[in-house]
C-alpha cells in the first residue's frame, strides 16, 4: 500500500471512531437488570467495533512513515487498546463470565471470527529488540559459565574387524529379505497360472475385447473429469486452497519486504526528527529566548504595579508547586488572582472542618446502615452501567488533534514524508517558554523582595502553602529492601544460576490453535452452560496478559490485573500460553514453582529472600512473568506425606504480600497453572489469583483445525484421501498435546518421504492415539463443578438460576391466561 492509501485508511478510521464516541454516552446511564440482554448486546457491539479500530491503528502505526503522525497514532493505538480492556472488564461484570457468546452478534454485524481476534501491536517487540538482544546475550554468557548438568552420551568403540562383520551381517539380512519378497511374488504367479489351467481360459472375440477396453477407459476418463469438476467447484467457493498457492506466497513475500522497507524509512525519518528537535530547541533559545524573557519580566512587573494600585501593597508571588507565574498569565485580573491564592489557604481549613463533621456523621449513620446494606446491595446488583473510562478523554484529545491538524493537510506539501518544521517550532517554542519561565520566576521573586524592602520597607512574606491532606495515604507502599547493597547484575546472575530465571522458548500466541464456539447462543437458549473454546482462551490471554504487559501507557491506566490462574487437564497447553505471553511481550520468565523451590533457600528467611529477589528483579527488568506450575500446591488443604519435605506452602504469605505491592505501571504478572485445583484451599487461591481461566479439552471444531494444521506443519499436503473430519470425531476427549504426539509419531522423516508412493490415511493415527490416556468426561465435569465454586462462578450460576425461575414464572402466567 502507498502512503496515500494509508492516509485514506486513517481518514475512514476516524469517521468510525467518531461514531463510536457518540455511542459512549448512552451506555453511562444505568439500566435495570431486566434489560441485561440488550445492555450486553450494545456493549458487545461497541467492544467488537473497538477491536476493529485497534487492528486499523496498529497497521497505520506500523506502516506510516511521517514521524509526527506516528506519535499521534501511537497515542490513539494505546488509548483504543486501553478502551478495549475497559470494555472487556465491563463485559465480564455484565455477563458474569470470562467468556462471551457473540455468535449471534457476529451474524447480525456480518463479521467473521477473524474480527474477534485480538491484534497484538507490532511495536511491542520492535521497539525493544535491542534490549531483548542484550538480555539474551547476558543470559547466554551466564549459562555458558555454568557447568553442564548432563554429560554427553558416549558410544562404545568397535574394532575394524567387528565393524566389518556387523556390516556384512546387516547386508546379508537385507539380501535375504529381498529374496523372500521375490520368491513370494513367484509363488503367487505360479498359483495364478495353476488356477487358470484348472478352471479354463475364457477367450474373448476381437469385438468383445475392444468393447471391454473402451468401457474401462471411458469410465476412468469420466471419473477423472468428475473429480476435476468437483475440485474446481470447491476451489471456487473457497473450500479448498487454490493451485496458485506458490504465486500467492511470492506476492506475500514481496509485501513483507515492502513492509520492512517502510520500517527502515521510519527509523531514518525518526532520526532526522530527533536531530531537528535538538537544533530547533537551541535555535529558538538563542534567537527568541531573550525576547521571551524580557516580555515575561515586563508582564510580571505590570502585574506588580496593578496589584499595588488596587490593593495598596505588592502581591504574594505564586509558589512553583502551584504553577508559578503561569497563574498570572491565565487571563485573570490581579484581584481574581489574589482571591484565588487566599482561597487556597482557606479551603484547606474548611476541608479539615468538614472532615471532622463527616466523621461524626459517619458514626451516627453506621447504626442505620447495618439494616439497609442488604437492600442496597440488591439494588446495586440490579443496575447495569458502564464504568467511567480513563481512556475516552485521551481518545477525544487525539481525535480533535487529527481534525484540527491532519485532516485538511495535503500530502503534496511533504511528499518525502519528512517532519513538518513549522509544527515542530510551535511545539518547541512552548518548551522553551516553560524553561525560561522557571528562570524568570526565580529572578522576579528576588526583584519582588527588593521592591518590598525599598518601597514598603517590608520583609518578605512567605505564601502559606495549602496543608497536605490528612486522609488515606495514596501512594505506593514501600517494601523493606532485603538486598540494599546488591547490584542488578549480581541479582540477575544469582537467579539464573539458581534456576529461577529461565530462557523462554519462542512460541507465538497464534500457534495456540483453536476454533470459535459457534453454538454458544443456541446452547444458552437451551439452558445449557457451554464450556469455553480454545479460541476464547487465546483471546482472554491476549487481553489480560499480552496487551497489559506490552505497553507501560496501557498498563498504567487500564484496570489492574496482577495475576491469572490457568486451570485445565494436562496437555491442554497451559505452559504454552505462558511461553506465548513472554514471546509476544519480550518478558522475562521467572519460575517459582514448588518443585523448583525444593532444596533452595531453606527456612522462613530464605522464602522471604527468594520472593523479594524475584519481584525486585522483575520490576527492574519489566515486563516480567512469574510462573508457578502446580499452583494448587501453594494452597494445599492437607499436604501429602511424600511432599512434606518440599514445604510447598512456604512462600504463600510472602507471595500475597509481594502481589499487593504491585501498582499500575508495574508490568509484572503472576501466572499460575494447575490441573488439580480441587486439592487447594478455595479462599486463598482466589485471593491470590484475580482471574481464573478454565482451559477445556478441545471441541470438534478445534480438533479439526488442530489435526489439519499440525499435519500441514510437517509440510504434508492434506488430500481428500485423508479424512480429517473422521479423525476429529474419533479423537474426542484427547487434548492438543495428545494430537501433537500422535502426529509426531506417525509423520517421521521416512514416512514423509514415502508419501508420494503411499498416501497418508486416517487409520495410521489411531494406533498411536489408542496408547494415550484421554481426558474423561468425569474429570472435565469435576473441574467445571470446581469453577462454579469460585466467586465469579457462583455469581454466574446464581444468574442462570434466576433466569430459569423468571422463565418458569412467565410460562405459568401464560398457562393461566
Amino acid at each position: 500500500m502507498s502512503e496515500g492509501a494509508y492516509q485514506r485508511l486513517w481518514d475512514t478510521s476516524h469517521v468510525a471512531l467518531q461514531e463510536l464516541l457518540d455511542q459512549e454516552q448512552p451506555l453511562l446511564q444505568p439500566v435495570p437488570d431486566r434489560e441485561r440482554q440488550s445492555f450486553q448486546y450494545r456493549l458487545s457491539s461497541l467492544y467488537l467495533h473497538y477491536l476493529g479500530l485497534l487492528r486499523r491503528f496498529d497497521t497505520l502505526h506500523d506502516q506510516m512513515v511521517q514521524p509526527q503522525k506516528r506519535r499521534l497514532l501511537r497515542r490513539l493505538l494505546d488509548s483504543v487498546a486501553g478502551r478495549v480492556l475497559e470494555l472487556k472488564d465491563d463485559l465480564v461484570r455484565a455477563d458474569l463470565s470470562e467468556y462471551h457468546r457473540l455468535d449471534r452478534l457476529l451474524h447480525d454485524l456480518k463479521f467473521t471470527t477473524a474480527d474477534l481476534e485480538v491484534p497484538i501491536p507490532r511495536y511491542f517487540l520492535l521497539e525493544q529488540s535491542s534490549i531483548l538482544k542484550e538480555r539474551e546475550l547476558m543470559l547466554a554468557e551466564i549459562l555458558s559459565r555454568m557447568e553442564p548438568v548432563t554429560s554427553r552420551e558416549r558410544f562404545p568403540e568397535l574394532r575394524r574387524t567387528e565393524a566389518i562383520i556387523l556390516l556384512q551381517r546387516a547386508e546379508r539380512a537385507r539380501q535375504g529379505r529381498l529374496r523372500a519378497i521375490f520368491m513370494r511374488e513367484i509363488r503367487k504367479e505360479e498359483e495364478r497360472d495353476r488356477k487358470i489351467r484348472e478352471e479354463g481360459w475364457h477367450k474373448f472375440s476381437q469385438d468383445q475385447a475392444a468393447v471391454t477396453i473402451q468401457k474401462v477407459w471411458k469410465g476412468y476418463l469420466q471419473r477423472k473429469r468428475t473429480q476435476q469438476d468437483r475440485r474446481t467447484e470447491m476451489e471456487f467457493i473457497g473450500m479448498l486452497p487454490s493451485p496458485n498457492k506458490v504465486e500467492s506466497l511470492g506476492i506475500m513475500f514481496q509485501a513483507g519486504l515492502r513492509d520492512d522497507v517502510r520500517r527502515l524509512c521510519q527509523i531514518e525519518k525518526e532520526e532526522e526528527l530527533q536531530l531537528a528537535m535538538v537544533k530547533t530547541h537551541d535555535s529558538l533559545r538563542e534567537t527568541e529566548g531573550p525576547d521571551i524573557k524580557e516580555k515575561l519580566k515586563e508582564q510580571i512587573r505590570q502585574w506588580f504595579i496593578e496589584c499595588r494600585a488596587l490593593t495598596g501593597r505588592f502581591p504574594d508571588y505564586p509558589d512553583e508547586s502551584l504553577g508559578g507565574s503561569y497563574l498570572i498569565f491565565a487571563d485573570k485580573t490581579p484581584e481574581q488572582l489574589k482571591m484565588e491564592l487566599e482561597a487556597q489557604v482557606q479551603e484547606s481549613k474548611k476541608k479539615d472542618q468538614e472532615k471532622n463533621k463527616e466523621k461524626e456523621k459517619e458514626k451516627k449513620e453506621r447504626k442505620k446502615k447495618g439494616k439497609e446494606t442488604k437492600t442496597r446491595k440488591g439494588e446495586a446488583d440490579a443496575i447495569l452501567k458502564v464504568s467511567p473510562s480513563k481512556f475516552i478523554p485521551v481518545i477525544n484529545a487525539a481525535h480533535e488533534e487529527y481534525i484540527t491538524v491532519w485532516r485538511s493537510r495535503h500530502e503534496s506539501v511533504h511528499p518525502n514524508q519528512s517532519f513538518d518544521p513549522e509544527m515542530l517550532r510551535v511545539e518547541k517554542r512552548k518548551e522553551v517558554e516553560q524553561e525560561i519561565r522557571i528562570q524568570v520566576d526565580e529572578l522576579m521573586r528576588q526583584e519582588l523582595k527588593n521592591l518590598r524592602l525599598a518601597v514598603d520597607r517590608e520583609e518578605e512574606r512567605a505564601l502559606k502553602a495549602p496543608k497536605k491532606k490528612t486522609g488515606k495515604k495514596t501512594g505506593k507502599k514501600k517494601e523493606k529492601d532485603l538486598t540494599p547493597n546488591r547490584t542488578l547484575d549480581s541479582l540477575f546472575e544469582e537467579l539464573v544460576v539458581s534456576g529461577f530465571l529461565r530462557k523462554s522458548q519462542t512460541v507465538a500466541l497464534k500457534d495456540y490453535i483453536g476454533d470459535y464456539l459457534y453454538l454458544g447462543s443456541t446452547l444458552s437458549l437451551a439452558n445449557k452452560l457451554p464450556m469455553p473454546s480454545l479460541f476464547d482462551i487465546r483471546q482472554n490471554v491476549a487481553l489480560y496478559a499480552v496487551l497489559r504487559l506490552g505497553s507501560p501507557d496501557i498498563h498504567s491506566m487500564a484496570p489492574l490485573i496482577r495475576s491469572i490462574l490457568l486451570v485445565g487437564p494436562s496437555g491442554t497447553g497451559k505452559k504454552m500460553l505462558v511461553k506465548a505471553v513472554c514471546t509476544e511481550t519480550g518478558a522475562n520468565l521467572f519460575d517459582l514453582s514448588p518443585d523448583n523451590l525444593q532444596g533452595k533457600y531453606p527456612g522462613k528467611t530464605g522464602a522471604q529472600m527468594i520472593v523479594h529477589m524475584v519481584f525486585k528483579v522483575a520490576q527492574l527488568l519489566q515486563p516480567s512473568v512469574i510462573w508457578i506450575g502446580n499452583a494448587e500446591k501453594n494452597f494445599y488443604k492437607k499436604v501429602p506425606k511424600e511432599e512434606k519435605e518440599m514445604e510447598p506452602k512456604r512462600i504463600k504469605k510472602d507471595l500475597a504480600k509481594a502481589l499487593r505491592l504491585l501498582h499500575p505501571g508495574d508490568r509484572v504478572m503472576l501466572i499460575g497453572t494447575t490441573n488439580q485445583p480441587q486439592l487447594a484451599e478455595m479462599q486463598g487461591l482466589c485471593r491470590t489469583y484475580e482471574r481464573i481461566l478454565l482451559v477445556p479439552r478441545p471441541d470438534y471444531a478445534s480438533r479439526y483445525v488442530l489435526w489439519r494444521q499440525m499435519i500441514e506443519a510437517h509440510r504434508v499436503h492434506v488430500t481428500q484421501g485423508l479424512d480429517i473430519s473422521a479423525l476429529a470425531k474419533v479423537s474426542d476427549g484427547y487434548t492438543p498435546g495428545h494430537i501433537h504426539q500422535a502426529v509426531q509419531s506417525v509423520l517421521t522423516e521416512r514416512r514423509v518421504l514415502q508419501l508420494s508412493k503411499r498416501p497418508l490415511v486416517a487409520s495410521e493415527f489411531l494406533g498411536h492415539l489408542a496408547k494415550l490416556e484421554p481426558v474423561y468426561r468425569e474429570e472435565e465435569e469435576s473441574l467445571k463443578d470446581w469453577y462454579f465454586k469460585t466467586p465469579l462462578g457462583k455469581k454466574r450460576l446464581k444468574l442462570s438460576k434466576d433466569q430459569d425461575a423468571e422463565e418458569a414464572k412467565l410460562a405459568k402466567e401464560k398457562k393461566r391466561k
